[in-house]
């Protein structure tokens, strides 16, 4: 199963963006994880279909409303066996 691992940029921490990544990502039926880093930034780790990463990796560059995304990097990750469900760190 493909995963991804995406760094997002801009107006993205105290903005319910964790928690909207995590709503979006069980709609998509994806597994991962969610966390803010200490540069500002949120990043994203998210294994599934290829389909539902490409949904949510335009999703990343919207957000939720409060948001303001700059900049969204996405790369290739090897895949995560211990991701169960979509978590918020």
């Amino acid at each position: 199963m493909p995963c991804i691992r995406c760094l997002v940029s801009g107006r993205v921490q105290g903005v319910f963006f964790r928690a909207s990544t995590r709503e979006r990502a069980q709609v998509l039926g994806l597994n991962g994880r969610v966390r803010n880093l200490p540069d500002g930034r949120v990043e994203v780790m998210a294994c599934g279909p290829q389909a539902a990463l490409e949904s949510l990796q335009r999703w990343l560059w919207q957000g939720p409303s409060q948001s303001k995304v700059s900049d969204v990097q996405c790369t290739a990750c090897p895949e995560e066996h211990d991701l169960r469900g979509f978590e918020t760190g």
